[in-house]
């Protein structure tokens, strides 16, 4: 489960979709009858939408037992694993697409887990939440403690995030990692796509990016 994806699957469905916004996003990204790994994909959600609107070849790995059981119980082919230490026994190449949904913060070497999702995918899809949006440095300013929003909804004692990065950090990484962002999408509060990756405004009032990468 996505370290940030505490509510409950009912709560989470987006309008009319049954998944929540940013999946969404994510799942236009993904052409029709792709091979797909969802690293960390929770219940299934992403997974399930896009195997019934895309017919995509799906697999998951999940490192909850309790997200594997609700996956397999929908059909899915999910396997019990961690990411970091699984993700590099596949194949260069093994996936059209490697999705990585607002987990990247969670991971030990979250630069390792993207070099390797650029390995074994023809591309990859990351979202990260923003600690750059206006509303955590609002916080920071005025109270003088670490921030606790919507999408970052952990006290710092209990969080399971441990590298919190900004839209700009994560943009910067990827040209020194050499990764193309191919498309990006910065979304607001209101779920509302706005901005381009590159700007000054997205770091500000984005709460969280959405990118398509590839590896040059």
């Amino acid at each position: 489960m996505s370290p940030l994806d505490d509510t409950p699957s009912a709560a989470r469905a987006a309008s009319g979709n049954g998944i929540r916004s940013d999946l969404k996003l994510i799942a236009e990204m993904v052409e029709p009858g792709s091979r797909v790994l969802d690293v960390g994909c929770g219940d299934g959600a992403l997974l399930a939408f896009l195997s019934r609107r895309k017919g995509v070849d799906g697999r998951g790995i999940e490192l909850s037992m309790d997200g594997v059981h609700q996956c397999v119980a929908q059909g899915l082919s999910v396997i019990q694993g961690d990411a970091e230490a699984d993700l590099k026994d596949y194949p260069p190449g093994a996936f059209d697409y490697v999705i990585l949904s607002q987990t990247l913060q969670a991971m030990r070497e979250p630069r390792t887990v993207l070099e390797t999702m650029t390995r074994i995918g023809r591309r990859a899809i990351v979202s990260v939440p923003n600690f750059g949006y206006w509303r955590i440095r609002a916080q920071l300013l005025l109270t003088g403690r670490m921030p606790v929003t919507e999408k970052l909804g952990y006290q710092w004692w209990e969080t399971p995030n441990i590298h919190f990065c900004t839209i700009k950090d994560f943009v910067v990484l990827a040209e020194e990692m050499g990764i193309r962002i191919e498309r990006c999408m910065i979304v607001n509060r209101t779920g509302r796509v706005t901005g381009h990756a590159h700007s000054g405004l997205a770091n500000l009032l984005g709460e969280q990016g959405v990118f398509l990468l590839r590896r040059d």
